[in-house]
């Protein structure tokens, strides 16, 4: 029998490593995408003390196109059959529109183009066995600006992404394969490390507990509960969707 793997794209921290260790349970090879070595390597201890897998990693910035043409080759050198692809890489760091370089704009597309060309190799070897599931992580950010975190370019981002999992969903249905989104709100996650220090991420957070009709912000086990479903055989007449995973906060204003 071959070898399931899943290919978890910013499987290292946050939304992507809680995704990679429910399918490990499953008994599903993740295979690790991230740029920190250290990260990667404390992950995969993580999963293989907690699961009888043998977790891969590939070290890779999918902001970068030399890294990007490596991961494609690596792909499609994978023998076994690639069942999940999670993309889960991202940055966040709000910024007034008017304060917004070339160089802002570019970072958040660059991981656009990362993930648009990753999926593709991907898509390509789940065609060949006739089934995939595919889950992007975009964003609450994409449906609604939000004033007090102004995100012009990061929504620009999420929203293009949110249009390809739509686009994806046509193009790939009747290859067998299913791509989905998530769309999460206020997730406690590594990614405010780029504006927040690490040690205040979880207190400062807290003040948007408020924002969620829920009354809390929301955890990266949350988030990677829906993301597992939807890769799974339970959702199999979904595909095209982009499912607010966000505490309540798209049904109306608080």
């Amino acid at each position: 029998m071959a070898q399931i793997f899943a290919i978890i794209q910013g499987g290292s921290s946050g939304m992507g490593l809680a995704t990679a260790k429910r399918l490990a349970a499953r008994g599903v090879t993740p295979v690790l995408v991230g740029r920190n070595a250290d990260k990667l390597s404390t992950a995969k201890a993580d999963i293989e003390a907690e699961h009888s897998v043998d977790v891969m990693t590939w070290q890779a910035d999918v902001t970068n196109t030399d890294d990007v043409q490596s991961l494609v080759g690596k792909v499609d050198a994978l023998e076994g059959n690639i069942r999940y692809l999670v993309n889960a890489a991202g940055y966040f760091s709000p910024k007034p529109y008017l304060d917004h370089t070339a160089q802002d704009y570019d970072l958040y597309h660059d991981y656009n183009r990362g993930t648009f060309l990753l999926t593709q190799a991907v898509a390509r070897k789940m065609t060949a066995t006739g089934s995939g599931s595919i889950v992007n992580i975009g964003s609450m950010w994409a449906h609604q600006a939000i004033k007090a975190t102004p995100s012009s370019a990061y929504s620009m981002a999420k929203a293009g992404l949110h249009s390809m999992t739509q686009h994806l969903a046509m193009e790939l249905g009747e290859k067998g394969i299913r791509v989905n989104a998530v769309a999460p709100a206020v997730v406690e996650t590594p990614i405010y490390g780029a504006f927040i220090p690490e040690d205040e991420i979880s207190q400062t957070l807290k003040g948007f507990d408020a924002f969620h009709p829920v009354g809390r912000i929301g955890t990266v086990e949350d988030v990677a509960a829906t993301v597992d479903f939807l890769l799974s055989d339970e959702a199999s007449w979904v595909t095209g969707a982009i499912w607010d995973v966000d505490g309540g906060v798209m049904a109306g204003r608080n």
